[in-house]
């Protein structure tokens, strides 16, 4: 196989004579990307492979979310836990992850985004494994803060880099990998838990394929610096949406995050309360309540799937704002409607509208800022992520113990919100 040549080389001037032209229909698609049809055909095949290595990593993302809520029933009897205990393991996991967030745009900075996201495959993939042998709740707690630092710097560098190197719909395309990994994972815990192997078994199972996929990782650091970045040009077609340019420390800089809190507030607290709402709240049977809620996290995913087959014709721009106000609709119509139909019809509505959200605005980063702020912005968002979901959830379980039909309105309410916060983002970055 002829070796790919340095990206800087790959990029200046016309394809060189002798190479191999035929390419494949992925190839074609990465080819079709902006700014990129001008690739040598080694390079090409750099970016093709790259990118479903990347596809692998978000899928191992989000292999071990779920998880815990799966085995916990079998965990906390075994370990002599609190029932309880489950939340403060999440909290802790979703903080680590959250400061490490934070802290990923000077750690991909130091470190390139190749070998963090190898050391950050090894760290979870190390702590499923450790989870699997836990003891007690010392051994618990040890082995889940890799856990979320692992979780949480991969994050940030897997968005950063899909966002400097990759088209819109490849971003979206991302996200939806890691709804694939979360559908996944406590399906594998479940069936273990049917076997003999039972709740070590599965986290063993998952750990393995963590580790396994860090060995993929380590044999394709090499292509990380391949593949070029890139050109944020307008092109014939598209929406022009090339931005301002920000520095990281701007107002707009700082907004970024906060709108990412309220987010994944939104989509966790969607996630977490609706199918307590129709069951405990409505009197509706469980099974209904959990095909409604599931539900809701199949629309997320189908929707990313098909919002990267038009976002980059319709602008990440457009497509979010679009996206909040029909989740918004979906939110009022879940929190008013009765019947076993309207509120699933409500709760699809909500993660179709919400779906592109995440993965558009993410992508939108090195168009609003900088490319010296683009790795600060994105550490930023993934860390306030973490916070979103640390905070509204619990906010709203204390109104659940006084007001359980009004977290549907609640929700909504701060959906409508993050529309006008978006809106004055794209204000605040406009050329």
């Amino acid at each position: 196989m002829e070796p790919p040549v340095p990206a800087r080389l790959a990029c200046d001037g016309p394809v060189r004579s002798g190479l191999k032209t035929s390419r494949s229909t992925f190839e074609r698609g990465i080819l079709a990307s902006p700014g990129v049809r001008d690739w040598s055909p080694p390079v090409t095949r750099a970016a093709t492979w790259l990118l479903l290595v990347i596809y692998l990593g978000f899928i191992s993302l989000g292999l071990p979310d779920g998880t815990l809520g799966v085995a916990w029933p079998a965990i906390f009897p075994e370990l002599r836990l609190p029932v309880g205990f489950a939340g403060t393991i999440m909290l802790m996991i979703t903080l680590l992850a959250g400061a490490a967030g934070f802290a990923s745009g000077w750690i991909l900075a130091r470190f390139q985004t190749g070998p963090v996201v190898l050391v950050s495959g090894v760290l979870t993939g190390s702590a499923l494994v450790a989870i699997s042998r836990a003891d007690g709740v010392t051994s618990l707690l040890l082995a889940a803060m890799p856990l979320g630092l692992g979780a949480g710097v991969v994050d940030a560098g897997l968005n950063s880099y899909v966002a400097r190197h990759y088209d819109g719909r490849h971003m979206n395309w991302l996200h939806a990998c890691w709804g694939i990994g979360a559908t996944c994972g406590p399906l594998v815990l479940g069936e273990a838990m049917r076997t003999s192997v039972g709740w070590r078994g599965g986290y063993l199972a998952l750990g393995l394929a963590q580790l396994s996929l860090a060995v993929v990782f380590l044999a394709t650091l090499r292509l990380w610096k391949i593949v070029p970045e890139r050109s944020f040009a307008a092109r014939p077609g598209a929406a022009d949406e090339t931005g301002a340019q920000l520095p990281a420390h701007s107002a707009a800089g700082w907004l970024s995050p906060v709108i990412f809190a309220i987010y994944t507030g939104v989509e966790a607290s969607t996630g977490l309360w609706a199918a307590t709402v129709l069951a405990v709240d409505r009197g509706y049977a469980p099974g209904v309540a959990a095909w409604c809620g599931a539900s809701y996290y199949g629309a997320i995913t189908a929707g990313r799937i098909a919002v990267g087959f038009g976002v980059d014709r319709w602008g990440n721009r457009r497509v979010t704002g679009v996206g909040v106000l029909v989740g918004f609709a979906g939110g009022i119509l879940f929190a008013a409607s009765g019947g076993p139909l309207l509120p699933a019809a409500g709760l699809i509505l909500i993660g179709l509208g919400l779906s592109p959200v995440y993965p558009c605005l993410m992508h939108e980063v090195p168009r609003r800022f900088s490319a010296t702020a683009t790795p600060t912005i994105i550490g930023r968002q993934s860390g306030a992520a973490g916070l979103g979901v640390a905070l509204l959830p619990p906010v709203l379980g204390l109104l659940a113990d006084r007001a359980l039909a009004a977290i549907p309105w609640v929700v909504a309410a701060v959906t409508l919100g993050l529309w006008f916060a978006i809106r004055q983002l794209d204000r605040m970055t406009a050329r």
